[in-house]
């Protein structure tokens, strides 16, 4: 199992101490120290590497404290992977300190559809009784509090039917197109609605599709957490199977940044020291998309929309951090909703809304809470009534902050705006 992709030492040894990551980084922002910072990680690390820190439970502290957002990796003037590197501290640290239960029993989850099923199937059943539903921002809040979830806190809700469960696996709508759709774990459990919406997008378009239901999550969560055993496992797994029908379909298109970011970019990253599963990662990177990427590049779906009324609604975009910073794609979902919606956008649609993980969104919640107090706030200052992200992660910590700022603005996927504007 590996442990580094990059050499720490070697990277701490290469940070010129510039300081242009300080004011973009989502941790300092919140906790201003210097450990918790891009340049602060990196030289602490080459200490680790060179034996002049030890792995105690202070390091474990500060390693776990960022938010993985990508934005020092963005200015850094000498490109170095702050964010990698820290993923494979954090499988270190894995390994010393193991896991809290309910990390295992998540990440087993994860490596197992069938398991999840059955257990989401049941959580809708049962979700009203310790549950307040909040149906227009598609969430729940707990109402009592529970082990690091207070009861003010909104959670997506489950829905009855997953995505995956929803469909056939192939659906022809007569045309000479084809192709496969990737839904990400939250898409398919919680905002089905999105699945749903690009659905409907591809049958107006004519393209066939095809739904591969032996898809396994593509290993974000495990890989952010250090957990290489279930991500080693998830994306052999979906390697493997995206091989059996790759040649079958023009795209596999994602509605998931994190998603896409960690299928496209992040498994190459992962086999650095395994070079058959590397290999076989690139040749299926080129066929794996963003939705609206594709649907912008790629089809006629801008004329389509362009034949539609526009709607007297007010929308902002966020980007999600594994869009923009690590994909470059930023303006595919705005030339797509600007087509029937006026876009108003936020004075910095490009910082990190806070959601930074499993880790971050457990014992470090209050991390995310401080992130998402400003980015509520510049949601607000648009006085739009609806705001756009292509990432489910984003949208549940982006509706949380939302909630406990009493901002009321609904989020919605691209995808779910764009099957609306379609369907007038």
């Amino acid at each position: 199992m590996q442990k580094e992709i990059f050499n720490f030492s070697q990277t701490s040894d290469a940070c010129v101490k510039c300081g242009k990551c300080i004011p973009v980084c989502t941790i300092h922002n919140v906790n201003a120290d210097e450990v918790t910072s891009p340049r602060g990680f990196i030289d602490l690390l080459g200490a680790y590497q060179k034996g002049h820190l030890e792995l105690d439970k202070t390091a474990k502290d500060i390693f776990e404290s960022c938010f993985l957002c990508t934005a020092c990796v963005e200015v850094c003037p000498k490109d170095l992977p702050t964010d990698m590197v820290i993923e494979q501290v954090r499988a270190d640290i894995a390994d010393k300190f193991g896991m809290a239960l309910f990390k295992k029993v998540f990440f087993y989850l994860l490596r197992h559809r069938f398991t999840m099923d059955i257990l989401f199937k049941m959580g809708y059943v049962v979700q009203s009784c310790g549950f307040k539903i909040k149906e227009k921002q598609n969430s729940m809040q707990p109402r009592f509090n529970l082990p690091l979830i207070k009861k003010n806190r909104l959670l997506p809700s489950m829905s009855k039917t997953s995505f995956l469960n929803s469909f056939a696996e192939h659906t022809s709508n007569g045309g000479e197109r084809k192709v496969a759709i990737f839904i990400g774990c939250l898409t398919n459990y919680n905002y089905t609605d999105t699945g749903r919406g690009l659905m409907s997008i591809l049958e107006k378009l004519e393209i066939d599709v095809m739904i591969p239901k032996k898809q396994l999550c593509c290993g974000a969560p495990a890989y952010f957490t250090g957990d290489f055993a279930t991500v080693d496992h998830n994306a052999k797994k979906n390697i493997e199977y995206f091989e059996t029908f790759i040649d079958e379909v023009e795209a596999i298109i994602i509605p998931e940044a994190t998603c896409s970011a960690m299928i496209k970019i992040d498994y190459e990253h992962y086999f650095h020291d395994q070079p058959d599963w590397r290999a076989r990662a690139r040749v299926l990177k080129d066929k794996i998309y963003m939705a609206t990427e594709w649907l912008d590049k790629h089809t006629e779906l801008n004329k389509l929309l362009a034949s539609k009324k526009r709607q007297d609604l007010s929308i902002t975009y966020h980007d999600p951090c594994h869009a923009k910073k690590m994909q470059g794609i930023h303006q595919e979902p705005r030339n797509l909703i600007g087509k029937n919606y006026t876009i108003t956008e936020m004075s910095d649609s490009n910082s990190c809304c806070g959601f930074g993980g499993v880790t971050m969104q457990s014992e470090k919640f209050h991390f995310a809470e401080a992130v998402g107090k400003p980015k509520a706030a510049m949601i607000k200052n648009t006085n739009a009534k609806v705001v756009a992200s292509e990432c489910s992660a984003c949208r549940m910590q982006i509706t949380n902050s939302l909630s406990a700022a009493d901002v009321d603005v609904v989020f919605k996927n691209p995808i779910e705006l764009i099957a609306e504007a379609l369907e007038d």
